[in-house]
């Protein structure tokens, strides 16, 4: 491929070609008891299962792990599709983060951008030896063209229309602890470079735990999404008494005012937060907004909410035609994600 040619990142609804997981294996993702490791399993597993019901999954497992992820997995059929198991060294299970962003060339060629990982800005409990190779490893067991940058980003810190727009946070890309000294007009420069954006749309905060100890400093991805052009779904806590509905209500009209790639103002549309306001670790940031939308369908979180089901309902709306499946995603916000955060969308091409 010639240098001139240009990457672009499908969005999320195109079609998919299967979607990559990694396996929990050690660390504060498997928790200090027996009880907490198999939690973090079986969610792990029921989303790989979820997904499955409409494309192939393929799950990188850590070599120390592969007895584990047997038991819990198998390897073959739980949905209409298979979930295959691939031998990788690991340090985490975030795919979204440490995997590659798939993009596309105009003559149908597969890329794989290999972001720079450094444990969301070098956090004192993260370590990520292994972890910063996945991008790499990921790309080749693809086929995909490596489209390796030097700039230190997550896949959760990036949602696209595929028209040209990303959605980015100034606390994440602009992070000292990830990109010190870079300015915006850097950053969209690689943006522009590896996924073809265009436009930029720089939201000035994420959600508010998302700053605490296992935190990403603001990833967009629990949020913000388009479902489709034009049309961005919000994370939307309603509750005065909750720090994030100070969030809310300015990313509302930041985003309200904005302009996609083709000059068009965004439709905005409120995806209601749930209505627990706290864990037993302080104010939730429980959201909705981390699904992953998949061939025919949506793997969305659910938290034995009263408000599962009508938030659910926004999402069927915004998807028109796809089936929306909700998994208990409560163990995975307790870790410090969502859904989203721990797959990653491999585009057919």
């Amino acid at each position: 491929m010639g240098a001139a040619e240009p990457w672009r990142m499908p969005p999320e609804w195109a079609p998919h070609e299967r979607t990559w997981m990694a396996w929990p294996s050690s660390g504060y993702t498997l928790g200090e008891t027996d009880a907490a490791a198999d939690e973090a399993r079986a969610t792990w597993a029921d989303v790989a299962f979820a997904v499955s019901r409409f494309e192939p999954v393929t799950l990188v497992v850590d070599p120390d792990a592969v007895d584990v992820a047997r038991r819990w997995i198998g390897e073959g059929r739980h949905g209409h599709y298979r979930v295959d198991l691939l031998e990788a060294p690991l340090d985490d299970a975030w795919m979204r983060d440490i995997g590659p962003t798939f993009v596309v060339s105009p003559d149908g060629g597969l890329g794989a951008v290999d972001w720079v990982f450094n444990g969301w800005g070098a956090q004192e409990w993260a370590t990520w030896e292994n972890d910063a190779r996945i991008g790499e490893f990921v790309a080749g067991r693809s086929g995909a063209t490596r489209v390796a940058s030097e700039l230190v980003n997550e896949g959760g810190g990036i949602h696209v229309d595929g028209l040209g727009t990303v959605l980015l946070t100034e606390t994440v890309q602009l992070d000292p602890g990830r990109n010190p000294g870079l300015t915006r007009a850097d950053v969209e420069a690689e943006m522009a470079r590896t996924i073809g954006a265009t436009t930029c749309i720089w939201l000035p905060r994420g959600l508010t735990r998302d700053y605490d100890e296992f935190g990403t400093r603001g990833h967009v991805d629990i949020v913000a999404t388009f479902a489709s052009p034009g049309v961005v779904l919000l994370h939307w806590q309603g509750d005065p008494a909750h720090p994030d509905h100070e969030v809310s209500v300015e990313l509302e009209g930041l985003l309200s005012s904005a302009r996609d790639a083709r000059g068009e103002r965004l439709e905005v549309v409120r995806v209601p937060a749930p209505r627990t306001l706290e864990d037993e670790d302080g104010i939730v940031d429980w959201s909705y907004i981390n699904h992953l939308v998949v061939n025919d369908g949506v793997v969305a979180c659910t938290y034995d909410d009263p408000q599962d089901a009508a938030s659910l309902a926004v999402l069927e709306k915004a998807y028109a035609g796809r089936q929306v499946v909700g998994v208990d995603a409560r163990p995975l916000f307790a870790r410090g994600g969502g859904i989203h955060c721990i797959t990653q969308q491999q585009p057919r091409v």
